[in-house]
């Protein structure tokens, strides 16, 4: 099979589930269990205001996602098929550059496997039509990987490394979980001597990215931040947790911190209710991060618990269950049972295989980028949905044990 007929391959794999799931969904996608960053979308599109309520800039949400939906409301309008066919494009490109990853540094074979096994993945499938920020974070890891790769291959790759740069700086401002991968990023290219001057080029190139929203959130909110929502964390870090999400719950069904003023997603719907609330949020970012730190340096039996609850949600075969999940006790939650695990438990089996027989230059920077997201989940919590946008590594390490092990059976046994 040739370059070409693989393009077609993989983006088949990749858009005719999908369009299958879209048209069954397109009265649901955008009528429940949308997101705070279609909330922002919607009031930039209609006033100009990127926040919560017209008038009232906020900085309590990664921005990314919101400035890939702004463009699709503003031109098409805000319909199930302009975001279903956006997104449905963006599981294609990240199909592709997941074949290109494997074809230039595994095989064309282990490339073609992985890209078809990554995008078929039972939980993607479904959730990359519906209002999903990690959409476009496993678009940007994929990228992220592949650039990683090919600076570590050149000695005269500095152009290569300010667009790596580039994609790390928007990798964060997708999920602010990504704040140290450039340092995991510029640590492994330094081990494959790669260059000070490479590391610098990655590292000016995204600050460059990150800092027109950094002064954003400096001048129009009041505190030079990525993101306000330090309460976020505090929901995942507090002596509550732990039993919310062992009971089926999800961080969100923490109770409040009692006597903390409104956030500013309550200010706002209690300002639509007619009952106007005001939301400082750098007051707010500086009272959970307190709140955070005063809970791990005071319970660090509890915050280790909950590290090891958070390790084994994230790697769960099964798609974490919780009670406020869409679709509870219908046929997607029998999906999320069976056939989930049907699908990643022998991407485990293969993935680990993989790592031992694919270049050893691959699989270091595999391990390092599965052992980060792990960590980042030990410090926030554990599910599905902060693994699955680099599921993509896994199957690339799969599709090298497969084309491996079929090499092996393939081969003449020796008189």
């Amino acid at each position: 099979m040739n370059r070409r007929t693989a393009y077609v391959v993989v983006a088949t794999a990749a858009v005719v589930p999908r369009v299958v799931v879209l048209l069954h969904e397109r009265h649901d996608i955008l009528a429940s269990f949308t997101e705070k960053s279609d909330r922002f979308a919607r009031t930039f599109v209609d006033d100009g205001t990127f926040g919560f309520i017209p008038g009232e800039p906020s900085a309590w949400t990664q921005p990314l996602y919101s400035f890939f939906l702004i463009p699709i409301y503003w031109i098409a309008g805000r319909e199930w098929w302009s975001v279903g066919f956006a997104q449905i494009l963006v599981a294609a490109a990240t199909a592709l550059v997941v074949y290109e990853t494997g074809r230039r540094f595994l095989s064309h074979r282990a490339g073609l496997v992985a890209a078809v096994v990554a995008t078929l993945s039972p939980y993607l499938v479904w959730h990359d039509v519906h209002v999903n920020r990690e959409l476009v974070d496993q678009l940007l890891a994929a990228v992220v990987v592949l650039l990683t790769l090919l600076v570590g291959g050149r000695q005269d790759g500095l152009g290569l490394a300010g667009l790596l740069g580039l994609a790390l700086g928007l990798a964060i401002l997708g999920n602010s979980r990504l704040v140290l991968l450039p340092l995991v990023v510029v640590g492994y290219l330094l081990w494959r001597r790669s260059g000070w001057q490479t590391a610098g080029v990655i590292v000016a190139a995204c600050v460059v990215a990150l800092l027109p929203w950094l002064v954003r959130n400096e001048v129009n909110v009041g505190c030079f931040t990525l993101n306000t929502d330090s309460r976020a964390l505090w929901k995942a870090n507090n002596p509550a947790t732990y039993d919310v999400l062992e009971r089926g719950g999800w961080i969100d069904d923490v109770p409040s911190l009692p006597g903390a003023p409104p956030w500013p997603e309550l200010a706002a719907d209690l300002t639509a209710q007619g009952k106007p609330a005001t939301a400082d949020e750098c007051a707010q970012m500086r009272l959970y991060r307190r709140e955070v730190i005063d809970f791990w340096q005071e319970h660090p039996g509890e915050k280790a618990r909950l590290m090891g609850q958070a390790a084994r949600m994230l790697w769960d075969p099964r798609s974490i269950r919780t009670e406020g999940r869409s679709e509870a006790g219908g046929f997607v939650d029998d999906a999320r049972t069976w056939a989930q695990p049907i699908y990643t438990i022998p991407l485990y089996v293969l993935a680990v295989i993989g790592l031992v027989v694919m270049p050893r230059r691959v699989a270091v920077l595999f391990v390092a980028l599965l052992a980060y997201n792990t960590l980042a989940a030990l410090a926030f919590a554990g599910a599905t949905r902060y693994r699955v946008p680099w599921d993509f590594v896994l199957a690339l390490a799969a599709g090298a044990a497969a084309v491996w092990l079929y090499e092996r059976w393939r081969k003449p046994v020796c008189a």
